[in-house]
């Protein structure tokens, strides 16, 4: 007679395995015949029909009763993927990671916190789990803010914006710089997050280097309000590049130099030089208002105009479709007060680090909104307008 020994644990480890690899294998496939259903085509398919495109993937954990599986959510672009396999807002990574950063530096108590956790996952979990989820949250959103860059980005926006922080029983200014990058396709994408103390050459070199090194090429034309540090940069790190000033916040400064009577009248001068339909022409109207300025006695503001006009009408040189879009920082401005909106509560900040954090969590779920999905310009009049210059020249020889 044979007797057979089993090692019970071992079969159950095994065939716990081998469920949780099966859940995970068809929960990915299914997401990516939704993917295929959403897009109305397969991956790499020609078809006049498609409604969108296929941009990679990016991973999540997921719970389920076999155990933890890592499911491969497809990104599309041109439309939101929606899955019917997964409730949208079941544990969302990013807000989940986003509330716990924001209740330690509010100052919630541990007590409250777990409280709050149980509500978000139905368990309570202990201080050193709490201590250990906002750890790995801080790791997940690092690697989001350094990740590679890929692929062109034609224009891209750049702003700093200030938050307070705790320095040595002082309250002081952390600026927070961001870079939202126009790509190939025409989707905005956020780019570059990283903490300056002050808006000086310094800071703005090391991170436009920063977004080099990471893979930010194809510049045109980079966008943002006028910083003697940041141009001095730009220079060294994007000779090729432009730089378009801002043309609400030049309005701003022509206006500080304006008695209000005389508001209406200068405003609708300074409109008058962007209404123009090319460089040459808005160069020529600009001289005009500065000489109506003169005539008005507004030294200052015929300064401004004089010093600054010109760097307002870089935008001219690029297709006139991007116009209205590309010679403002408004984009990157509407996400500038989203992150204070979402700070204001904090007050002070214990460290330039936890403010980092903070923003770029709230960056990343920016990004991951439909404000990522929708296409931002049609890229199309850029390259048209580029090989028709190519041919001019070609023509010239």
């Amino acid at each position: 007679m044979i007797f057979l020994q089993l090692n019970e644990d071992l079969i159950k480890n095994n065939l716990k395995d081998l469920v949780r690899d099966s859940v995970e294998e068809t929960l990915n496939a299914l997401l990516d015949h939704e993917a295929n259903e959403l897009v109305n085509a397969e991956k790499y398919e020609r078809s006049g029909d498609r409604k969108g495109y296929r941009s990679g993937h990016y991973d999540r954990n997921f719970t389920t009763t076999s155990g933890d599986v890592t499911l491969h959510v497809p990104k599309l672009k041109g439309i939101q993927f929606e899955t019917a396999i997964i409730e949208r807002y079941r544990r969302r990574e990013c807000s989940v990671e986003e509330a716990l950063i924001e209740m330690y530096l509010a100052g919630v108590s541990v007590c409250r916190v777990e409280d709050i956790t149980e509500a978000l996952w139905g368990t309570k979990v202990s201080p050193g789990t709490i201590s250990n989820l906002n750890k790995k949250a801080y790791e997940h959103i690092e690697e989001w803010r350094t990740r590679p860059l890929s692929g062109d980005y034609p224009y891209v926006y750049v702003d700093g914006v200030f938050l307070k922080r705790s320095w040595g029983g002082e309250v002081q200014n952390v600026s927070i710089f961001v870079a939202i990058g126009v790509d190939h396709d025409g989707y905005r994408e956020i780019i570059g997050a990283a903490e300056g103390m002050k808006e000086d050459k310094e800071s703005w070199k090391n991170f436009f280097i920063d977004l080099k090194k990471r893979g930010l090429t194809g510049v045109r034309l980079i966008i943002g309000d006028k910083c003697l540090g940041m141009l001095e940069s730009l220079g060294e790190v994007y000779p090729e590049a432009k730089y378009q000033r801002c043309t609400v916040h030049f309005y701003r400064n022509v206006f500080s130099a304006t008695p209000r009577k005389m508001m209406r009248e200068v405003s609708m001068m300074l409109k008058a030089i962007h209404a123009q339909e090319n460089h040459e022409a808005a160069a020529q109207k600009a001289k005009a208002v500065a000489d109506r300025l003169k005539e008005l006695k507004l030294s200052r503001a015929v300064e401004i105009v004089e010093n600054g006009v010109d760097e307002t009408l870089a935008y001219m040189y690029f297709p006139s479709q991007h116009w209205l879009r590309i010679r403002t920082n408004n984009t990157i401005e509407r996400v500038n007060r989203e992150i204070k909106r979402r700070t204001r509560a904090i007050g002070a900040f214990p460290d330039g680090q936890s403010a980092l954090m903070l923003v770029c969590a709230r960056l990343r779920h920016v990004a991951g909104s439909a404000w990522g999905s929708k296409r931002y310009l049609n890229m199309q009049h850029l390259f048209d307008q580029e090989l028709q210059a190519e041919t001019d020249r070609e023509a010239a020889v």
